[in-house]
């Protein structure tokens, strides 16, 4: 069962530590390789670099919720949701 999740290679997994400019802060984020790639693929289609993007989004969440308690978590649901649309979209 777990066959395809444990035949993953470790480099997709691997964290890597970005800086980047937040609101005038930088903020350090660790994220697996593979977030990090979705992420660029997300800017990439939105014609915004990684860091526009995060940026952009952290400032929509602000303003929609009025805070952003764990960006990291939200970068990765994020990468999920994009993901579920790409599946739901190719039904």
């Amino acid at each position: 069962m777990c066959e395809l999740y444990a035949a993953a290679d470790p480099a997709s997994y691997e964290v890597i530590r970005r800086s980047m400019r937040i609101q005038g802060a930088v903020t350090s984020l660790a994220l697996e390789r593979r977030i990090w790639d979705l992420l660029q693929e997300i800017a990439a289609k939105e014609q915004l670099s990684v860091a526009e993007f995060v940026s952009t989004l952290y400032q929509e969440v602000l303003a929609r919720q009025g805070e952003v308690k764990n960006l990291a978590s939200l970068l990765r649901i994020t990468c999920l949701t994009y993901l579920s649309d790409l599946t739901s979209d190719r039904r």
